[in-house]
């Protein structure tokens, strides 16, 4: 079965990354690969892909309402979660999407939410 894996960061998470030079930025992401390549060996090919979302602040909702096209800027709602990103996994049961969800990295502040994936 396979299963979306949406990857949630705080709110607070975003802020505090905006406020990062890029030099500590850099030092703050090479403190976390080593915790997402141990994700990956444990994983191995039932994450089949995985993307990093950008900042939520240059997000663009669109909605069409009365054939009127609507374009907002960033999440509409107001959240204390944010969609950070997501990945693809090809597993036998959700138990193990559940085991995988519970070694991602940013699950100890942030979320992860398995869905299914609807194969028609």
């Amino acid at each position: 079965m396979r299963y979306a894996a949406l990857l949630f960061n705080t709110s607070d998470d975003w802020e505090r990354w905006r406020g990062l030079t890029p030099e500590e930025a850099a030092a703050a992401r090479a403190e976390e690969v080593p915790k997402w390549e141990a994700l990956f060996g444990f994983v191995g090919p039932r994450w089949t892909a995985g993307y990093e979302l950008g900042d939520p602040a240059t997000a663009k909702v669109v909605r069409v309402r009365g054939g009127e096209t609507q374009i907002t800027d960033g999440p509409y709602a107001e959240t204390k979660e944010v969609l950070g990103g997501l990945a693809l996994l090809d597993c036998e049961h959700l138990d193990e999407a559940i085991e995988i969800a519970t070694r991602v990295p940013l699950v100890e502040r942030g979320a992860v939410e398995l869905r299914p994936i609807v194969e028609h």
